[in-house]
């Protein structure tokens, strides 16, 4: 990826990041009401799309497709537990 490129998706996870930190701390609680008018919160659903399809476009044209999903905080783990004590051989 070239220097150009890698600044501007930098720039992208960086717009991305402050969006929906201010969405994290303007969500109400469950039953309240929203401060944000539907006009806003819609617009801000469009500012995300369009990064994921800039970000989309700038790793395609890279050849280095994004492994990233998004992680919700219900997502079952992926990380799996080994139990080194199974690998070990019996002394016998």
């Amino acid at each position: 990826m070239n220097p150009e490129a890698k600044k501007e998706i930098d720039v992208l996870t960086a717009l991305r990041q402050v969006i929906s930190g201010v969405v994290r701390e303007l969500t109400p609680e469950p039953g309240m009401r929203h401060p944000l008018s539907d006009k806003m919160i819609e617009d801000i659903r469009q500012s995300f799309i369009l990064i994921a399809a800039r970000e989309k476009e700038i790793n395609d044209a890279a050849g280095t497709p994004s492994t990233r999903r998004p992680q919700y905080t219900d997502d079952p783990k992926r990380d799996k537990i080994v139990q080194f004590d199974s690998l070990k051989k019996n002394k016998d």
